[in-house]
């Protein structure tokens, strides 16, 4: 996960415009309101069990992990104490982003194992690749060789009773030797063992539609990232509903598409983290209300 702190300097695409989306009859659209909290790295660190506290009382059901090793756990906190920290404020923990690495490079399964273990503590039901380091997608092999190590992984992961989940950023839209990353990944891995996580920002940011992603593979995501995209600077996010995504819009279709799960996701502020995740979570939950 260290790599995502450098990924927005080191994007350079230019951000998409507003997203065109056909009207729909107004339907219902239910699911729950998490947070990644990778929003909240920096805070952490600091006073993970005041920081938990506050992201309960910003109105979060749910939060998505990321960061964890068997040697630190989270945090600080063991698996176990970390889990009894989100019961006691009413949080549960559908998903967490586990670092994969060896699985990439060598197609070592230690990782998912570990990552197993703590989901299963956690009571998460999706184990989460995060970020495809670049020197594992230069060609279109490498490309190849992603979807079949995910694959490789989401059958250790289905024998433990979990799912295997895959979160986008932008370079999965950029062309290698012709072929797309994102297309392999959903052509080439096994369609009832691999989910997907789709950060709609980075979909939007990379010029993509997300609502013709969603139509197109109904049932491959189970899960959202939501982050909105700052109005002046693409680079940048912003409170969910003040930016340049009209999610309102998107969510028509995540329903149909089998979208449970709505995460918020910031990664740069402009103002205090906690107001900010307060914000996302109030106009997030008036959509899905």
């Amino acid at each position: 996960m260290s790599t995502r702190r450098t990924f927005l300097t080191q994007a350079g695409l230019i951000g998409a415009g507003m997203l065109l989306a056909p009207k729909f009859s107004s339907a219902k659209i239910t699911g729950k309101v998490g947070l990644q909290l990778y929003t909240l790295r920096e805070e952490l660190p600091k006073d993970v069990k005041g920081v938990i506290a506050k992201i309960a009382a910003a109105g979060y059901k749910e939060v998505e992990t990321f960061g964890y090793s068997k040697e630190h756990g989270f945090w600080g906190l063991s698996a176990t104490e970390f889990s009894a920290l989100l019961k006691k404020h009413g949080l549960t923990s559908p998903s967490g982003h586990y670092g994969m690495d060896a699985l990439l490079a060598e197609g070592k399964l230690g990782e998912i194992d570990e990552a197993i273990e703590a989901a299963r503590i956690l009571g998460q039901q999706y184990i989460v690749m995060p970020y495809v380091d670049e020197k594992f997608r230069k060609t279109a092999a490498d490309l190849k060789n992603i979807a079949t190590k995910l694959n490789l992984a989401a059958k250790r992961v289905e024998k433990a009773g979990l799912k295997m989940g895959y979160h986008n950023h932008n370079f999965e839209f950029e062309k290698v030797d012709g072929v797309m990353l994102y297309d392999i990944l959903l052509k080439e891995t096994h369609a009832d063992l691999v989910h997907f996580e789709m950060d709609i920002y980075w979909v939007v940011r990379s010029g993509q539609d997300p609502v013709k992603w969603l139509e197109a593979y109904p049932g491959r995501f189970t899960m959202v990232h939501v982050k909105d995209m700052d109005k002046q600077n693409h680079d940048l996010n912003t409170e969910v509903g003040k930016g340049t995504i009209d999610f309102k819009s998107i969510f028509k279709h995540t329903q149909k598409a089998g979208v449970r799960h709505y995460i918020v996701e910031q990664e740069n502020f402009k103002i205090d983290p906690f107001v900010s995740i307060t914000q996302s979570s109030k106009y997030l939950r008036s959509l899905l209300a």
